[in-house]
């Protein structure tokens, strides 16, 4: 307890923000020791996806101290790494911000850093969404940018994420190369911080990627598809609004519990639409004014979800679904270039890739390896995340993907038709490729790493009475993909994968399987023997992993 004390008096005489010293000041009165022994069990590890993590005081939370930290790694690295120094027009990193709680005080922070480091800093006007930041890096020449966001997590957490010169996010071994900048540093009084020397931009940067949206949709194309949206307490209202108005599309009904930036997101249990219960707001809102479609971005706006109306009701679409609609769509249109998908989504997309005559490319998970595919022309990811236009923004953006599948709804109503018959044709083209996925959220990460080694230790010979025909353990690699902690098992007319969230505290299961369908008459049936071969395999999984 006393080594426990000396450390946390050490950080708090440290610590710029009065809100974290207090919070620490009275824990170390209180001599509250397993609140002092969770915060300084170590350091928040900075990796892939940057820093993400829950608000407060110590090295295991956000607050202004490890972005401080952070921010100086990154300058670090940057000055080590090819940053022509010097040159007044070299140098810049750009910073973006969403709007939840701290998130504009680490965005100042970043920017006095990279300005003390004697790099040159532009913060975004005002909380935009992610990939309008993306954006702004390609756009304005920028040899790096920070986005602080937490994306669609719960209210109390914020992180930090990393993007190098290309507009990509950061990979290995750049995230090492960052992460031991950091560890260098011994104290926060050893960096430069001035209180002025940045930029913050003007609306320049965000007409520009207004401009940009208009390469997204083909030229005459129907604009007719009306919309119920939802920013989910985010930051991507005025942003969609004024691309959709641009584009010529209908004024967007808003759900208007949701519209406003909130950082305490008060009408959602997670600010995630793939939540229970996240999209209730929207559904009814459609119920009452009969949309063609429903679009809901998360905080950030980079994730786009969509929902149609089945039969009497309303229901998400699930990612791989968009996924594969959008993929259609731009086949249909004639685009060319490499589709590209993680391996965690559905099949699908190289399916549709083949059969036009495509290049096609399968990753590990993430938007900072999709977005690295050569010629990428299209590329997504099944937790609603789509790069629609790479050459304007190679991440996943939540506006353009917006643009477009409403252009695609456009388009079927013009002909009668609707999103769901599209699908109906893609089932039938190509078999019924139906997903789902089993998730479990846990409060001791050890529970993780069990189920892991217990499916190392004793993998599972058949799921679902389906025998495993291939199990990979993706720590080795393969041909085509470098190490991750996965599993892989490939089986008759299915296949699984297996992994550790790389940003919440999550095992999750990636379940899918393909079932023929002769003719369109056959489509109840497949569904039906689908979505029993999905619970059986839940079920088998989760037993044999022990969750």
């Amino acid at each position: 307890m006393h080594d426990l004390i000396a450390r946390a008096s050490a950080w708090l005489a440290e610590d710029p923000d009065p809100d974290t010293r207090a919070e620490l000041a009275e824990l170390i009165e209180a001599g509250d020791e397993k609140e002092l022994a969770a915060r300084f069990a170590g350091t928040l590890q900075f990796g892939t996806a940057g820093l993400r993590g829950e608000l407060g005081a110590g090295p295991m939370r956000m607050n202004r101290s490890v972005v401080i930290r952070a921010a100086a790694g990154l300058a670090a690295y940057l000055k080590k790494n090819g940053t022509p120094h010097g040159d007044p027009d070299a140098g810049l990193v750009v910073i973006g911000y969403d709007a939840r709680h701290k998130s504009a005080d680490f965005a100042r922070d970043t920017a006095a850093v990279m300005t003390g480091a004697g790099l040159r800093a532009a913060v975004l006007p005002r909380p935009l969404p992610t990939p309008v930041l993306a954006f702004a890096i390609r756009h304005l020449g920028a040899v790096a940018g920070v986005e602080v966001t937490a994306s669609h997590n719960p209210p109390r957490d914020n992180g930090y994420k990393v993007y190098l010169g290309d507009g990509s996010q950061i990979v290995p071994p750049a995230d090492a190369g960052i992460a031991a900048e950091i560890d260098a540093i011994a104290s926060l009084h050893d960096v430069p911080r001035p209180e002025s020397g940045w930029e913050t931009l003007d609306d320049a940067v965000l007409d520009a990627y207004l401009a940009r949206t208009d390469a997204v949709l083909a030229t005459g194309s129907p604009r007719t598809a009306r919309t119920v949206y939802t920013a989910m307490h985010g930051v991507g209202k005025d942003v969609l609004l004024a691309a959709f108005a641009r584009a010529g599309f209908p004024e967007p009904v808003l759900v208007a519990e949701q519209a406003e930036p909130d950082p305490d997101f008060p009408t959602v249990a997670f600010p995630n639409p793939e939540e229970p219960g996240a999209m209730d707001l929207a559904f009814g809102r459609a119920r009452a004014t009969d949309p063609d479609l429903i679009i809901a971005n998360d905080p950030d706006a980079d994730r786009c979800a969509v929902a149609v109306k089945d039969g009497g009701d309303w229901r998400m679409l699930r990612g791989d679904e968009v996924g594969a609609l959008l993929a259609a769509h731009l086949v249909r249109r004639g685009v060319q270039g490499t589709f590209a998908e993680s391996i965690v989504s559905s099949s699908l997309l190289g399916r549709i890739a083949g059969k036009a005559g495509l290049p096609y490319e399968e990753t590990l998970t993430g938007f900072k390896w999709i977005a690295r595919v050569d010629g990428l022309r299209y590329g997504y990811e099944e937790a609603l995340g789509y790069c629609v236009d790479p050459e304007g923004v190679r991440d996943k953006d939540g506006i353009t993907a917006a643009l477009l599948i409403t252009e695609l709804a456009s388009g079927l109503k013009e002909e009668g038709r609707t999103l769901l018959d599209l699908l109906d044709d893609l089932a039938v083209e190509h078999g019924l490729h139906a997903t789902d996925q089993l998730s479990v959220r846990v409060q001791d990460l050890s529970l993780i790493a069990d189920a892991m080694r217990r499916l190392r230790e004793q993998p599972p010979t058949r799921l679902a009475g389906l025998a495993i025909t291939r199990a990979e353990d993706l720590t080795q690699g393969t041909e085509t993909l470098p190490p991750t902690d996965g599993l892989r098992y490939t089986l008759d007319g299915a296949r699984v994968i297996v992994r550790p969230s790389g940003t919440e505290p999550k095992l999750k299961c990636y379940l899918e399987v393909v079932v023929p369908v002769p003719d369109r008459a056959d489509l109840p049936a497949a569904h039906a023997r689908a979505k029993e071969l999905l619970e059986a395999v839940k079920r088998d999984l989760s037993a044999a992993a022990g969750i």
